[in-house]
């Protein structure tokens, strides 16, 4: 936001409107133009342009607010606590949540082409990847599955669950569906039976 426009309690939650009205008509639309953003917030443009000059200026706040909940999202998570798929599984339920959000994060070329973004979300989350390790310690998940594959694994997940609720699916089944099938391949394949010699 610009120096000239203090955040004061009103403006904050102006400012807050149009970001989650960009978001919400981003996703839908990438190519929206400011005007259909600022309808959806219900301000003028005048007044989306004091707080956000250009749509650069608006890209690059959504960027900024994406990393502050998703930072909120992991915190949510308590990730040191429990099993390690326990944990895993807490993440993706918060990261969920955040479904507009990031859904047009890794839709946007734009955004997904801005090189602080690219640097901030380059490689496997190192607290991600400790609970993959303590997973694997504790017996919870898949040894053979890596850090990276499980990230992976989380955001196809994610992305399949906001597909399906955007097909009409209700968030609650929806999150159900990803969470069971996300434990379900974390968890290691139970040891097959043991055969004697001489029997089939």
């Amino acid at each position: 936001m610009r120096a000239d426009v203090p955040e004061t309690g009103s403006r904050a939650r102006t400012r807050r409107a149009i970001l989650d009205a960009a978001i919400a008509v981003l996703g839908r639309n990438p190519a929206a133009s400011l005007g259909e953003i600022a309808t959806a917030a219900g301000v003028g443009r005048t007044t989306l342009h004091r707080y956000f000059p250009d749509r650069s200026d608006l890209l690059g706040a959504i960027k900024e607010d994406s990393v502050v909940r998703m930072d909120r999202a992991v915190e949510l998570a308590r990730l040191p606590e429990g099993t390690g798929r326990a944990a895993v599984v807490r993440l993706a339920r918060e990261y969920f949540d955040l479904g507009d959000l990031l859904s047009l994060l890794f839709a946007d070329p734009p955004l997904a082409g801005d090189p602080t973004w690219e640097k901030d979300t380059a490689g496997c989350d190192p607290r991600l990847a400790e609970v993959v390790v303590r997973g694997h310690r504790d017996g919870t998940i898949d040894p053979e599955l890596p850090a990276g594959w499980v990230e992976s694994l989380i955001w196809s997940q994610l992305y399949a669950g906001w597909a399906y609720t955007a097909d009409g699916a209700s968030r609650h089944d929806t999150l159900r569906l990803v969470l069971r099938t996300l434990t379900g391949a974390l968890t290691p394949a139970a040891p097959g039976p043991v055969h004697r010699a001489g029997r089939p």
